[in-house]
């Protein structure tokens, strides 16, 4: 689980951020990462601890690197590295 409140709301900004960059709806992100539209945006919203597994599953799909969703000036446009 990813500690504390504040990194929470830096993970949630980028993902909305990478979201808008790359004109994709929140629901084919949560399908995606295995999560309904309600599960997602309580994530989003801070009413839903994003947990560390979290993180790989919405990185994936996003298909940035994992560490993009930390970063405090994340531009999102960085392709994730191939496995």
């Amino acid at each position: 689980m990813i500690g504390g409140g504040n990194l929470n709301s830096v993970v949630a900004r980028n993902v909305e951020a990478i979201m808008r960059r790359k004109c994709l709806k929140q629901s084919a992100i949560a399908e995606k990462a295995g999560y309904t539209k309600q599960q997602f945006n309580a994530m989003l919203k801070g009413r839903r601890v994003i947990r560390d597994t979290d993180i790989m599953k919405i990185a994936y799909a996003l298909d940035v690197d994992a560490n993009m969703l930390f970063d405090q000036g994340a531009t999102g446009m960085k392709p994730r590295e191939p496995v």
